[in-house]
């Protein structure tokens, strides 16, 4: 197999139970040390499949973690080992879960465009859930196999004119890995990553009118954007944390005063917002892409559309009810609801 790594996990199995593969992106460790969002999606996805008794395959990195079976070919996230080539690894991702597609009953694609350019090649449904358009130049891959792509938005938002889609399933977070805080920190927070599209320096600006005390985190993506505009304003009350594993993300998203996500464009969904309701820190959201799908106005953050407004909502946040933001989540962004209208999508496939 040329060198790739299998690794035996199990679960209870029953009657009506499935065999999905579920590929992820090999850019990161699923699930991601930090940064990953995609790789988070997968893991809850495939851990969730398990716990429901199906037979799942993940195929991801070596160093993995599954309660289903593994399948590696890359020994680590290309973006976390720079000696690996992306493409070579890719490719051989994509072709070994490809080369076994007679093994199971669905592939759930949750890895961008490639995947697709093998689907006419196996009988086995592909599923494929579209993360959001890194940029028009993918559209025709994905406008040359709508036909047998399944196309699932993980958005109303991010749904295409040109694509048919079988649903639109929001992501779910696993609500045991973020603790609920009822009283209202005192610092502001920014949470992903650094780069013009996310607004840090637009963060900077509302803690700045705001007098209060700023924190960001995530990595950075554009390391002149960083020098130039978040970098020169570093100090006692702006400080840059790096990026932040899953315990650091819950204490800093459960302390916060609110989360500031003031971005530039059409956000697919915003993981890090339903994460911060999970902890009960209000969200202020410029109100692109997805964010009026998350976030409720007046109940669980404000959707500004200037800075001027946002300001006006930090000095407002404190009187929302940091426990109806995390009912907001047990009822729409759980795990077990997204994994469940999968389960729904295969079983119907």
């Amino acid at each position: 197999m040329r060198g790739a790594t299998d690794v035996a996990g199990g679960s209870p199995h029953y009657a009506g139970a499935m065999r999905i593969g579920v590929i992820a992106s090999v850019a990161h460790r699923t699930p991601p040390w930090s940064y990953g969002p995609w790789e988070q999606v997968a893991s809850t996805l495939a851990e969730g499949l398990v716990a429901l008794g199906h037979e799942v395959t993940l195929f991801a990195t070596a160093d993995s973690l599954t309660a289903g079976r593994l399948h590696a070919e890359s020994p680590a996230g290309y973006e976390e080992d720079l000696t690996l080539d992306a493409k070579v690894y890719e490719s051989l991702h994509i072709s070994a879960a490809f080369e076994r597609a007679g093994e199971f009953d669905v592939l759930s694609n949750q890895f961008d465009f490639l995947p697709l350019t093998y689907s006419r090649l196996v009988r086995t449904p592909v599923v494929t859930t579209i993360h959001g358009f890194s940029s028009p130049a993918i559209l025709p891959v994905y406008r040359a196999y709508a036909d047998v792509g399944h196309y699932v938005s993980i958005s109303d938002a991010d749904r295409h004119p040109d694509l048919p889609y079988r649903a639109t399933i929001h992501h779910g977070i696993d609500l045991a890995e973020f603790t609920f805080r009822p009283e209202a920190g005192v610092y502001l927070l920014f949470l992903g990553r650094i780069h013009p599209h996310k607004g840090a320096h637009r963060a900077i600006e509302v803690a700045r009118r705001a007098g209060l005390p700023l924190v960001l985190a995530g990595i950075i993506q554009d390391q002149e954007y960083f020098a130039d505009q978040v970098e020169p304003h570093l100090g006692p009350d702006v400080t840059y944390l790096g990026p932040v594993g899953p315990a650091e993300r819950d204490r800093l998203l459960g302390g916060a005063l609110a989360l500031l996500h003031l971005i530039s464009f059409a956000e697919p969904f915003g993981l890090s917002v339903v994460e911060s309701l999970a902890t009960g820190t209000p969200v202020i959201a410029y109100a692109l892409g997805s964010l009026p799908e998350l976030v409720r106005p007046g109940e669980t953050g404000f959707l500004p559309h200037d800075l001027d407004q946002a300001v006006k909502a930090v000095e407002q946040v404190a009187t929302l009810n940091r426990r109806t933001c995390r009912e907001d989540v047990e009822t729409r962004f759980t795990a077990q609801r997204m994994v469940a209208a999968y389960e729904q999508l295969f079983t119907a496939l």
